[in-house]
């Protein structure tokens, strides 16, 4: 006996359509697998994590989450030697799992506290414990643990071309529309130069104090950070396992090395780390990801860097294929912040094909908010994403605004108009053509400069002679080109005010202040961190709120309306649609079939929220009557304006006890004299969707109630969506309708107005 297909019917084989749809949708592109926890495929709370401990002799540490010294690896020997507070680590191995999980969400407990007894947790413990909160406690550790006061954002800023005035361009506006840091690549490393040459430039044309970096090999990296060209740098990956590192070339301690020579020469740096990457790397050694990055962000705090950029990073949608993959991430970010480190939270590799999942990862960052709330927002259309895609990109800004505004918090991006984001990316890439020519780098043409202002991707812009370009990037290192030789190089090009932003960014890395823990610079120069601006959140009422100035600019979107304009829209100056004649008599003809209209129709507003004119709707229901073999007659209902008392009132005068009622937004119905005002013959209430066909019909069957004769269906459409398009507008239109209300007036006879 055959066994049918998987889903099909066990008698004919056919598929259900609706599971077969479902198939194509964006989510059916990434598969969802069972955990695999030997391969480490096993998001948190693995079987094969070990037990917590930790055993010391003679004030040193020999045995840590189950392994004696004999059998460290370098991530254990690391910890063990930098990574402990023993005082600490005694007091707290008194405290339960769930004590120390409850903690973590209790108010009353301060940060610093938490911080402290994070010194003296073991990777397998800070796992555990964190494995213990749902993802509304993670939120709220995470809004508690935040070392920085205040939210901020990083954006990416690359195109394909790596044309130098669209890099520019593109800098301004991330750094006019709010974003603390901005981090650029390169697809061919030798341009490194110019990129971080035309990012610098640009972040300081749209807001002064904004911080760069450019991602590439790490011994370039500190050559353009030495140079001035780079602010910061968060290059430095770590892992969970040491045979990841080994293939690497890399040990905890020189990855610990390389953060102290950028630090030295007053570069901010954070190292990288994520679950995920060893399972993909093949070297997960059976242990869940979340455990792997209690063992990253120990050996991170260990080395004494400010701070990480984690979340799963590249390997997001390897996590989000297990159970509970989304918490664990949440979870890192929950840890990082615990121990006490500037947190970039890793929403920028693309999650999910599936919108929905997309923004359900995200809102674990979003709402309690991180000291970066995604390690670069890409700027660009994803076309031009040189990072390999991203969650959110420029074409998702307004959603983001929006989503701001809805929810009432600061994720670090401000509302920007496009006149001042077109003035903004002129001038950058009209600095940065004149650094080049200044410097006598292969020219950027004025064509270029007009494509990075008003054009839409790098597509637009003309390709550059490349090799000539990287020629030039060469001269930038051999040459030593500094900082200080771009700020002259701008001030003796007329451009002295982001000469000045670009000497500030110099003067910053002497002051040094910036190194502390999460900090970002302000436009007058001041330094926000974990130091001078902490996040003391204490419950409601404490911490960062989004009021004052800071709330209103960010829910003045350049896309939001005044709410009168929805349905004024110029109607003080239009003539009317219709004459008042008097009062309207009741009517004899048993082919009287009465129009009645709302308040407001024909006078204080002309259009339905269809967009059709309140002239071409009487007329559409005129000729609809008509054609019925009936007499139209036109009246206003004044003492109310809702649809079903307006339609039965103009029934109530109707000769043949037959009316339409109609709203001045489009709502209709027929209705009859003899029926309940709630009660009708037909209700059309989805008006945005009536065509002046669907008028027409909705006259003819008035005439066919009226008559006795058959009646058809009136054409419809169906659109889902129409409530969330309309319903501002549907409540507006009804306000204003209602406020033409003139309480216990007659209805009054109408007629078209004449044409003018």
């Amino acid at each position: 006996m055959s066994t049918p297909a998987a889903g099909s019917s066990p008698v004919s084989g056919q598929r259900s359509r609706r599971f077969t749809s479902r198939e194509g949708r964006e989510l059916r592109r990434e598969p969802l697998i069972a955990p695999e926890p030997e391969l480490g495929l096993v998001a948190l709370n693995g079987p094969g994590d070990p037990e917590p401990g930790l055993e010391l002799a003679d004030g040193r540490i020999v045995a840590i989450d189950g392994r004696a010294e004999d059998e460290w690896d370098v991530i254990d020997h690391f910890i063990a030697r930098h990574g402990l507070d023993l005082d600490v680590a005694a007091e707290a191995a008194g405290i339960e799992d769930v004590e120390l999980a409850r903690r973590l969400v209790d108010v009353d407990v301060p940060r610093e506290e938490l911080v402290r007894l994070s010194r003296g947790l073991t990777p397998a413990r800070l796992a555990r414990v964190v494995g213990l909160l749902d993802p509304v406690e993670l939120m709220f550790a995470l809004k508690k643990l935040r070392a920085r006061r205040r939210p901020a954002n990083q954006a990416h800023v690359t195109n394909l071309k790596e044309n130098p005035a669209l890099l520019a361009a593109d800098a301004a506006e991330a750094a006019a529309r709010g974003f603390a840091e901005l981090e650029t690549t390169v697809g061919v490393s030798r341009y490194a130069p110019l990129n971080a040459m035309a990012l610098l430039v640009g972040s300081q044309t749209g807001r002064s104090g904004v911080m760069t970096q450019c991602a590439i090999e790490e011994r370039r990296s500190l050559a353009l950070a030495i140079q001035g060209l780079t602010t910061y740098a968060e290059t430095l990956s770590v892992y969970g396992t040491e045979p990841v590192f080994v293939d690497g070339d890399d040990t905890p301690w020189s990855k610990a090395f390389l953060a102290s020579a950028y630090a030295s020469r007053g570069v901010k740096v954070r190292f990288t780390s994520g679950g995920g990457s060893e399972a993909l790397m093949g070297h997960a050694q059976g242990c869940s990801m979340l455990y792997l990055e209690a063992r990253c962000l120990a050996t991170i705090r260990a080395a004494g860097s400010q701070g990480v950029q984690n979340g799963s990073i590249s390997c997001v949608a390897l996590v989000l294929s297990l159970p509970g993959g989304t918490r664990a991430i949440l979870a890192e970010n929950v840890l990082a912040a615990w121990l006490d480190l500037e947190v970039a939270s890793g929403n920028d590799a693309i999650a999910s094909h599936s919108p929905t999942r997309r923004a359900a990862k995200l809102m674990g960052q979003f709402l309690p908010g991180t000291d970066f709330v995604t390690s670069g927002y890409s700027i660009m259309p994803r076309e031009d994403n040189m990072f390999g895609g991203g969650n959110y990109d420029a074409d998702d800004i307004d959603e983001w605004l929006t989503l701001q505004r809805d929810w009432g918090v600061d994720a670090g991006i401000e509302p920007l108009a496009e006149g001042e984001a077109v003035r903004v990316r002129e001038r950058a890439a009209r600095a940065i053509q004149a650094v080049f020519a200044r410097f006598g780098f292969p020219p950027i043409s004025d064509e270029e400069v007009e494509a990075a202002t008003y054009g839409r991707d790098s597509s637009e812009l003309p390709d550059r002679d490349r090799a000539a370009d990287v020629t030039a990037a060469d001269r930038v290192l051999a040459e030593e080109i500094s900082g200080l030789d771009l700020a002259r190089a701008l001030d003796g090009s007329g451009f002295g005010d982001i000469a000045e932003a670009v000497l500030g960014i110099q003067r910053q890395r002497i002051a040094a202040d910036y190194l502390q823990t999460s900090a970002v610079i302000d436009p007058d120069g001041a330094v926000e961190s974990a130091v001078s601006d902490p996040n003391r959140y204490t419950g409601p009422g404490t911490g960062y709120r989004l009021e004052g100035e800071r709330r209103a600019r960010l829910e003045a979107l350049p896309h939001v309306l005044r709410a009168r304009d929805l349905v004024e829209n110029g109607a003080a100056e239009r003539p009317p649609v219709v004459v008042e004649l008097g009062e309207a008599l009741p009517g004899v003809a048993p082919d009287d079939v009465v129009i009645a209209v709302g308040p407001a129709f024909g006078t204080a507003l002309h259009e339905t929220i269809g967009g059709l004119s309140h002239r071409a709707v009487l007329e559409a229901l005129l000729e609809g009557v008509r054609a019925g073999g009936a007499e139209p007659r036109l009246v206003r209902v004044r003492r109310v304006s809702d649809v079903a008392f307006v339609g039965h009132d103009g029934a109530r005068i109707s000769g043949s006890g037959v009316a339409v009622g109609l709203q001045s937004k489009g709502t209709a119905l027929i209705h009859r004299a003899d029926l309940q005002p709630l009660d009708n013959l037909e209700l059309f209430g989805m008006a945005p969707l009536l065509t002046l066909d669907s008028y027409r019909a909705i006259g003819q069957n008035a005439a066919g109630y009226a008559l006795g004769n058959r009646v058809g269906p009136v054409p419809t459409r169906l659109d889902n969506f129409a409530r969330a398009k309309s319903i501002v507008r549907t409540t507006l239109l009804h306000a204003r309708e209602t406020e033409a209300i003139v309480r216990a007036a007659p209805p009054l006879e109408l007629a078209l107005a004449p044409l003018t």
